[in-house]
């Protein structure tokens, strides 16, 4: 018996990706084995730790908690996709000068989440930080490096610009 499949068609990274795929796949499955992106982390698999968060739409969302298929039509971003080639995108490069990373395991889902963050508000205070990185769980830092690292990268990037979304 032929199994169902689900033609997908979306942009990822800026790359449009069109493809069949078997329709109970998740998005963090699709990326990660499927077009082999393996920044974007499983931790928990039900949508408590952000190591998988991916941006959708511009919205920063769980990628273990959606199936492949509620892609379809939309825009992706994982963190592979955040900078070129040659050099770190601001907030990766703030992130780093303020000590934000220790092993690394959450830290792309803390990127994703900031840049859904600044993309929607590029001034935001210190409550908008903390409720904007609130799902990602990180055991190395104590957040207030993570904290600094978003309020510089909203500096370096961000300062003077008005938000794109109406809050």
């Amino acid at each position: 018996m032929k199994k169902n499949r689900f033609h997908l068609h979306f942009i990822l990274n800026g790359q449009e990706k069109s493809l069949d795929i078997e329709p109970g796949i998740s998005a963090l499955g699709l990326i990660r084995d499927i077009f082999d992106l393996k920044g974007t982390k499983e931790g928990c698999g039900i949508g408590e730790c952000g190591a998988c968060t991916i941006v959708v739409d511009g919205q920063a969302v769980n990628a273990c908690l959606m199936f492949a298929a509620q892609l379809d039509g939309r825009k992706v971003l994982t963190v592979e996709g955040l900078s070129g080639e040659a050099e770190l995108h601001p907030i990766q490069q703030s992130f780093s000068e303020q000590h934000a990373v220790q092993c690394g395991f959450c830290t792309p889902g803390i990127l994703m989440s900031t840049h859904a963050l600044l993309e929607e508000k590029p001034n935001p205070n210190r409550a908008e930080i903390i409720k904007a990185v609130a799902g990602n769980l990180c055991r190395c830092t104590g957040y207030q490096s993570i904290i600094a690292g978003i309020e510089n990268a909203a500096d370096r990037c961000c300062k003077g610009q008005k938000s794109s979304k109406k809050s």
